[in-house]
């Protein structure tokens, strides 16, 4: 999917629907709309690309998904560039539901949910130039889309409206409980993963496409989040058994631009410069450059908005030697940069040049400048991931020494090689103990990946952390705060539907 370059069903961006008076507003067969699309197969590939391109809209990952998740979570700082006011609420713990942030995200997942509706209500009404394996996959693939949008939904927001049919009126819907969310999700994924193929069964073009293991992998997250780590491990081990993924040698590798989709990629967002060079400021991701504005919110010689956070540098290990992971993620003075033709000094890094800056999904390895654009995929879920998060299930279901395997696979990574656990920092001879040295590896393996926010809170939950690692933290931001503007405008919320504390 890294090559394609238009997404025809997104002319259809709210889903275009017959009016009832049928006889004054005939349907016009000249124009695209749930009448006269979803035909063909090329149709019904249109539309479900169209689900997918709304994860590059402005309001997901082209810019603020992983500003909410970071600013959440204790990866990051503010850096040298201006932090705008919203989002610096969020980082330091004071927002509410007027926040342009949290309603950003809430807004891009429901309008994915209601794209994802479209295909699956329509893809019967396609029977032209379409196989019924072809049908089912596309279908598969706006299930699993849509379960991802109701975990995000449900693990920040908590209960939330379950959109599972297109809308029809500007009625909204009422607001279901979590379990009922966590719910939706975990059915949606258990669709998509009975109609998905495996990933390498992709090629071309429709690399990137949802796969069986992505859905697998994010069902086993979904349940971890719940602290199911029983109904998590079958889902895991059906990832590992499939033979289907791998860690690759380097490290970098998964954040760099030419070696997306690898062996060790299990879901990535999808993104290109090729379409052109002009920034995607819009909300439905529909300009001409399929881009992310992470290099340049973050990079060091950009906007440098966010940097890592101290006590994540602090987090890498010193002795025996020093963590490679830390130079993996972050800049320092002193490093090269622009294929090796460049130097960072303190006349090209923005603001306080004494601490690092993020060398993860920067593009100025390889040239001088982000220029507001990067067509870097973005490596949501990784194998290393997965491995982790066996080592967590393991560990908690039957002790230290089934987890150590999974908990060492990523320090014995070729360009890593750190000393395997039990080290003298982590003896791994108890359960808690091992639960330490898995929340230090998913720290070190993973910062700045959007997944610290989440598992923070899991462990928060659970009663894992002996410290609290938010400063401004309180228990309300727990959940987010449904929109404000969500309350204003559907008819079955009310005030009292907020979530506590807001």
């Amino acid at each position: 999917m890294k090559t394609r370059s238009t997404f025809l069903a997104v002319i259809m961006a709210v889903g275009l629907v017959a009016c009832d008076e049928e006889v004054l507003n005939p349907v016009n067969p000249n124009q695209l709309g749930t009448e006269t699309f979803y035909k063909t197969g090329p149709q019904l590939i249109a539309a479900v690309n169209s689900v997918y391109a709304t994860l590059q809209g402005n309001n997901l990952y082209n810019r603020e998904y992983f500003f909410l998740h970071d600013l959440l979570s204790d990866d990051v700082e503010s850096g040298g560039g201006q932090l705008e006011a919203p989002r610096a609420q969020v980082l330091n713990y004071v927002f509410d539901g007027s926040n342009p942030q949290v309603e950003a995200n809430w807004r891009g997942w429901y309008r994915l949910i209601h794209r994802a509706n479209l295909v699956i209500e329509n893809a019967e009404n396609a029977t032209d130039d379409i196989t019924d394996d072809l049908r089912s996959r596309i279908v598969g693939e706006a299930y699993f889309l849509r379960g991802l949008a109701f975990y995000e939904l449900s693990t920040l927001w908590g209960g939330v409206p379950l959109m599972t049919t297109s809308a029809t009126s500007p009625d909204g819907l009422a607001r279901s409980t979590q379990a009922e969310s966590y719910a939706q999700s975990l059915n949606d994924l258990n669709e998509a993963i009975s109609r998905l193929p495996l990933a390498s069964t992709y090629s071309g073009s429709d690399v990137g496409r949802a796969s069986k293991g992505a859905a697998q992998a994010l069902a086993a997250k979904l349940l971890i989040f719940q602290g199911d780590y029983t109904g998590a491990r079958p889902y895991l081990t059906e990832v590992i058994n499939s033979n289907q993924y791998s860690l690759v040698d380097r490290y970098l590798d998964n954040f760099e631009e030419e070696n997306e989709n690898n062996s060790e990629s299990i879901w990535e967002i999808q993104f290109t410069e090729s379409q052109g060079n002009a920034g995607g400021w819009n909300a439905d991701g529909t300009g001409i450059a399929e881009i992310t504005f992470r290099g340049q919110e973050y990079g060091p010689n950009a906007w440098r908005n966010l940097i890592p956070n101290t006590g994540l540098v602090n987090e890498f290990e010193t002795t025996p030697k020093e963590d490679p992971r830390k130079s993996y993620n972050f800049y320092r003075l002193g490093d090269t940069f622009n294929a090796g033709e460049s130097v960072l000094d303190e006349s090209t890094v923005q603001g306080d040049f004494t601490k690092p800056s993020w060398r993860k999904y920067q593009t100025i390895y390889k040239r001088a400048n982000e220029n507001q654009q990067s067509g870097i995929n973005f490596r949501s879920i990784r194998y290393a991931d997965v491995l982790l998060m066996m080592a967590e299930v393991e560990n908690e279901l039957t002790g230290p020494s089934a987890a150590l395997p999974y908990l060492n696979a990523t320090r014995n990574r070729a360009d890593v090689q750190m000393p395997e656990y039990p080290t003298a920092q982590f003896p791994t001879g108890t359960k808690e103990q091992t639960r330490l040295a898995i929340m230090h590896e998913r720290r070190v393996e993973m910062p700045g990946e959007q997944v610290r926010n989440r598992d923070i809170r899991r462990w928060r939950r659970m009663g894992y952390l002996s410290n609290e690692p938010i400063a401004g933290y309180q228990s309300r931001y727990d959940l987010l705060p449904i929109p404000t503007v969500e309350l204003d405008n559907n008819s079955a919320l009310t005030n009292a539907d907020q979530n506590p504390g807001y």
